[in-house]
């Protein structure tokens, strides 16, 4: 992971457990490319979880986005679940 990608990281575990008490329901945010192999990598990041997921096409159905509401343990499960999610080609976090 590069350097950027870390502090990155660092930064928002930080925010997160100052602003949020644990466990806690989570709102992630994602764009992809439309593809249904790419939204399904990411629904696949949190299956078995309970999370309510919505996925949107763009206007012009070039990106699709994901929203994923999802009850985490911890700022550092919220982390984790960002890093599966860099793995998806192509995938914005917001």
């Amino acid at each position: 992971m590069d350097q950027k990608l870390t502090e990155f990281f660092e930064r928002l575990k930080g925010e997160l457990e100052k602003s949020t008490t644990w466990p806690s329901e989570y709102l992630f945010k994602f764009i992809v490319p439309t593809c249904d192999e790419k939204t399904l990598a990411v629904q696949e990041i949190f299956n078995d979880m309970g999370a309510v997921i919505n996925t949107k096409k763009s206007k012009n159905e070039k990106y699709t986005s994901v929203s994923v509401n999802a009850m985490m343990e911890s700022a550092e499960a919220v982390i984790e679940k960002y890093k599966q999610a860099a793995e998806v080609e192509g995938i914005i976090s917001l």
